[in-house]
C-alpha cells in the first residue's frame, strides 16, 4: 500500500494508487477485505498445503543431502564418522552391558543383536533430536522465504535416512561376519524400516513445533533420549525379561507397556527379520512364535505419528519464525 503522502502529485493529480484510506471505524480486516488483499504468510487450506509440500519434494532430498555433507566438513575423516559413531556407540555398550554387567547372557549372536538395536534406535533417536532445532535453526530462512515449514522436519527425516542407510551396510557386514545366511526373510527388514521412516517423519513434525515455542526442549531431550533408550530393549532381550524367575516378571503390566513402546516395536521387528538364531531363540527357548502384535503396533505408530503430527505441525504454520 502507498504512503499516505504519495497519493496524490503536489497539483492534486492521482498518480494511480489507492487513493482511498480506512475509513474512521474501518478494521483493517475489512478494509483487506474490501480491496483483496491477504496475509502473504497465512495457512493454506490442508490440501494446497500438502501439494505444496510434494512441489518441494526435489528441494527437501537436495537440502538434506546439503546438510547432511556439512555436517562433517570440519572433521579430518569426513563422512566416515556416519559409520564410526554408530559402532563406537555399540562397543561402549557392549563393554559395558554386554560384558561388565552380563546382560548378553543367553542371548545368541549378542554382538549382531546389540548393533542392530544401537543403530535403529539411533535413526528415531537423532530424528527426534534433530527435529526438535529443525524450525529454530533455520531461523533466518523460514523470515526470508515462503515455503511450507513442514518441509524443515521432512529434511531432518531424510537427512537420518540417508545417516542410517550408510550405516547399514556396516550392519548388514556384522550380520553376515557372525554366521547369519542371507534369506528372504531379511526382505521384511524393507518395510519395517519404511514404518519407522513414516513414525520418525511424524514425531519429528511434533518435536518440530514444541522446539520452535520452547528451546529449552532441546536441553531436556537427552535425558529423555537416554531414558527412552533403556526402556526400548535395545541394550537387553525383552521377551526374555519377561519369562518367570526375573524382576519384570513381575510386573506383567510394565512388560506389556514396555511391548508397545514404539521404540522397541521397530528395534525388535528389525532383529526377528534380520537375525534367525535370535528369531529362533525367541520361538524355542522363551515360546514366542508370532510377531503379528508387533507389526499391528508398528503400523499403528507409524499412521497414528505421521498424520497426528503432520496436522500438529500444520496448525502453527503461520506462528513459525515470528517474535
Amino acid at each position: 500500500m502507498s504512503h499516505p503522502e504519495r497519493l496524490g502529485s503536489p497539483g492534486g493529480e492521482s498518480v494511480g494508487t489507492i487513493a482511498e484510506l480506512p475509513h474512521v471505524n474501518e478494521t483493517l480486516a475489512d478494509y483487506a477485505a474490501r480491496y483483496g488483499l491477504r496475509q502473504s504468510a497465512a495457512r493454506p487450506p490442508l490440501r494446497k498445503y500438502i501439494q505444496d509440500v510434494w512441489a518441494r519434494r526435489n528441494f527437501i532430498w537436495a537440502f538434506a543431502s546439503a546438510k547432511n555433507i556439512s555436517m562433517y566438513t570440519d572433521s579430518r575423516l569426513g563422512q566416515v564418522w556416519q559409520l564410526l559413531t554408530p559402532l563406537l556407540n555399540a562397543a561402549v555398550y557392549y563393554l559395558i552391558f554386554g560384558l561388565l554387567l552380563g546382560t548378553s547372557r543367553g542371548v545368541p549372536d549378542f554382538i549382531p543383536f546389540l548393533v542392530t538395536g544401537v543403530f535403529l534406535f539411533g535413526f528415531t533417536q537423532r530424528s527426534v533430536t534433530s527435529g526438535a532445532k529443525s524450525v529454530g535453526d533455520n531461523l533466518s530462512l523460514i523470515r526470508a522465504l515462503h515455503f511450507p515449514r513442514a518441509t524443515l522436519p521432512l529434511a531432518i527425516a531424510v537427512v537420518e535416512l540417508q545417516q542410517l542407510l550408510m550405516a547399514l551396510i556396516v550392519l548388514f557386514v556384522i550380520v553376515f561376519a557372525f554366521g547369519e545366511p542371507l534369506s528372504f526373510n531379511m526382505l521384511l527388514f524393507v518395510p519395517v524400516v519404511g514404518l519407522q521412516l513414516m513414525f520418525n517423519v511424524g514425531i519429528s513434525m511434533v518435536m518440530a513445533r514444541l522446539g520452535a515455542f520452547n528451546r529449552d526442549i532441546t536441553q531436556l531431550l537427552p535425558f529423555v533420549m537416554r531414558t527412552w533408550l533403556y526402556a526400548s530393549g535395545v541394550i537387553f532381550s525383552l521377551p526374555q525379561m519377561m519369562q518367570s524367575g526375573h524382576k519384570l516378571a513381575e510386573y506383567g503390566w510394565l512388560g506389556e507397556l514396555m511391548k508397545a513402546n514404539p521404540g522397541y516395536v521397530y528395534v525388535e521387528l528389525s532383529r526377528h527379520v534380520l537375525l534367525g538364531e535370535y528369531r529362533g531363540y525367541v520361538s524355542t527357548n522363551l515360546k514366542i512364535h508370532e510377531t503379528t502384535q508387533l507389526w499391528l503396533y508398528a503400523v499403528l505408530w507409524a499412521l497414528v505419528a505421521l498424520v497426528g503430527g503432520f496436522m500438529y505441525f500444520y496448525r502453527a504454520e503461520e506462528r513459525y519464525g515470528r517474535g
